[in-house]
C-alpha cells in the first residue's frame, strides 16, 4: 500500500524530471531509466514507457524514432506546450520549498 502511495506520489516528479531533460536534448526511455535511477527512482520499462508514450498523447513531448544499431529506438523532445508546463512546475515547486523552508 505505501509504495503504491508513493509511487503515485512522486509520478509528478518523474515528469518533471523528463520535461526537464527532454527540453535540453532529446532522450530515450533507457537512458532516462538510469537518470531517473541517478535520482533514487526505481523504475521499469513497464512503468517508464507508459509515462513516455501518455505524455506524447498529451502533448508534452514529441516523439522521433530512428534507427540505432539495427533497431528502432523513440526520442522524446519537450514541445513548446512541454515547456510551459515546466516552466510553471518550477515556479509553483519553488513557492512549496520556500514555504516549507519557513515552516
Amino acid at each position: 500500500m505505501q509504495d503504491k502511495i508513493m509511487r503515485k506520489f512522486f509520478l509528478g516528479f518523474i515528469q518533471i524530471h523528463i520535461l526537464h531533460h527532454a527540453g535540453q536534448e532529446p532522450i530515450y526511455g533507457v537512458w532516462m531509466l538510469e537518470e531517473l535511477k541517478r535520482h533514487g527512482y526505481e523504475l521499469s520499462p513497464g512503468t517508464l514507457y507508459p509515462i513516455l508514450h501518455n505524455m506524447a498523447a498529451s502533448k508534452l513531448l514529441d516523439m522521433e524514432e530512428k534507427l540505432v544499431d539495427g533497431k528502432i529506438r523513440k526520442y522524446y523532445r519537450t514541445t513548446v506546450f512541454g515547456s510551459e508546463v515546466l516552466l510553471e512546475a518550477r515556479k509553483r515547486a519553488a513557492e512549496l520549498f520556500r514555504e516549507m523552508k519557513e515552516a
